[in-house]
């Protein structure tokens, strides 16, 4: 491993400063089981572990809850700003870097701390806000009828590739002002970006190109949907402010909620006593989705918070600059928090899946009300929905931010 391989904070009395191998957090070990990694590192370093992200950039994991929560909740120490980020600085990582889709600098909120991300958060906030109120339930009972339409006379579906995957794209091209048409390509698009990989930035300049098409239509021609309440917003946006809020909302939203969808499914076809307590009416939605946001939630790795000095966390010497990446998976794992990650968590909403502090997740609600609507419109509509295999042959594939379900496929009465 050469010296620009080694994390630059990985000194004093880190195991990497001894010549230990680092951890990537990609390729084909980090597909299969993230969890046993965590748990790996976890053991070897403690509660921040040096990794390798993609095209072995160093980073810090955060493993640990507090931990987690101390970076969260602090962003004059651990800024979002990626400006500061010294390997990229100094020229280590290049622009055209996968890595940059997930954390590199934008004209957005989540780039940005203090006042210019409160401007820019209010913005949004307000227009998610209005939007919720204007027919998310409505928009996706209507998408989850149309897509059971296609497999309801089968008997047999994918839940996964024929409901879950491109659900949430298609109710958000309605919140947004998009064509229906461009939603399953757009989904697509997204994943990629999330996924990372040579194809990322192609991805996410064809996300660019449509959404800088669809701010520009909708200065001429606004309406009551999330693009014209950015653009009227009194913060005052900018066009690309505009235009990569929209990238922000249209993906994070997409992807963590499809990735949620699926899992609650998961859970709910799983195990008896989750479908019988739904359909019975003792169990509501949103304890499912309590329960997957601690044990899977969408996003496992949350990208990243910058030091803005030299400082100690969980006992390594992290330096100014150096890139964290926070566990929110390994985090809700913590032994120090959960030593029976058997017991319920019912009722226990202090889970990391939506981050935290300054910049927790703004649109739980909207996620929240496709999820809760769409399962309720498929235990309606497919009578004797079952798994058509068993649990345990269901798998799943990962990449450095989240583990997605690779099918889920279902036998029902017609």
């Amino acid at each position: 491993m050469t010296d620009d391989q080694t994390p630059s904070g990985a000194v004093g009395g880190c195991p990497v400063a001894h010549g230990a191998d680092v951890t990537r957090l990609y390729g084909p070990e980090a597909a299969t089981d993230p969890h046993d990694i965590y748990a790996r590192l976890r053991k070897e370093h403690g509660s921040v572990a040096p990794v390798l992200l993609e095209g072995d950039v160093p980073a810090w994991l955060v493993l640990g809850y507090r931990e987690n929560r101390r970076v969260l909740d602090n962003p004059l120490q651990f800024s979002r700003d990626s400006r500061i980020w010294r390997d990229f600085r100094d020229g280590r990582v290049e622009e055209t870097s996968p890595l940059i889709q997930m954390v590199g600098w934008r004209p957005d909120c989540v780039s940005q701390d203090g006042e210019p991300h409160r401007r820019l958060r209010a913005a949004v906030t307000d227009n998610l806000h209005a939007v919720a109120g204007r027919g998310i339930r409505r928009h996706a009972t209507h998408f989850a009828n149309k897509q059971i339409d296609a497999f309801a006379d089968t008997g047999r579906a994918d839940l996964v590739a024929d409901f879950a995957e491109y659900l949430p794209m298609l109710v958000l091209t309605r919140v947004f002002g998009l064509a229906e048409r461009e939603g399953r390509s757009l989904a697509e698009s997204s994943n990629q970006v999330i996924k990372g990989g040579a194809d990322a930035l192609t991805h996410n300049e064809r996300i660019m190109g449509i959404l800088g098409e669809l701010a520009a239509r909708k200065r001429a021609e606004p309406g009551a949907d999330f693009t014209s309440g950015l653009i009227e917003h009194h913060a005052g946006l900018d066009e690309d402010e505009i235009v990569n809020h929209l990238r922000l909302v249209l993906i994070t939203a997409h992807t963590t909620t499809s990735n949620l969808l699926a899992r609650a499914l998961q859970l709910v076809l799983s195990e008896t006593a989750w479908l019988s307590g739904l359909v019975s009416g003792q169990l509501n939605m949103s304890s499912v989705v309590e329960e997957v946001m601690w044990n899977s939630p969408p996003l496992a790795v949350l990208p990243g918070r910058f030091a803005t000095a030299d400082l100690e966390l969980g006992g390594c010497p992290v330096k100014e600059g150096d890139l964290l990446v926070l566990g929110l998976a390994a985090g809700n794992h913590d032994p120090e928090i959960r030593p029976d990650t058997g017991v319920s968590v019912e009722g226990n909403a202090s889970h990391l899946a939506f981050s935290a502090g300054p910049h927790e997740c703004p649109g739980q609600s909207i996620g929240q009300s496709i999820i809760e609507t769409a399962v309720d419109v498929l235990l309606h509509r497919l009578p004797g929905l079952r798994l058509a295999v068993p649990p345990a042959e269901l798998t799943s594939t990962a990449s450095t931010w989240e583990s997605r379900l690779d099918s889920l496929p279902v036998e029902f009465a017609v």
